[in-house]
């Protein structure tokens, strides 16, 4: 039973790339064709990058948190290209 193990590289992985081969963990488990075994590991392996996701929405919210705290006393104007 070979298992799939989270590399230095797919610790890496952007949120989207993580989303996606998420999404494909979940195609294959949704397919029904897996044996019990290579279920279990994709399923763990699905688990890992869930975690992983989770993690980098919990920090980006906080990065929004603090830059909403630090300009509490701007007013927010509309955007355009000039304000980039």
């Amino acid at each position: 039973m070979s298992k799939k193990k989270i590399s230095n590289k797919e610790d890496s992985l952007s949120f989207e790339n993580l989303l996606t081969t998420l999404e494909q963990v979940v195609s294959r488990l949704e397919s029904g064709e897996l044996p019990l075994e290579k279920a279990l590991t994709e399923f763990e392996y699905g688990i890992k990058l869930s975690r992983q996701g989770q993690k980098a929405l919990q920090q980006a919210e906080q990065r929004v948190q603090i830059l909403l705290q630090n300009n509490n006393n701007e007013s927010l104007s509309n955007f355009t290209e000039e304000n980039k």
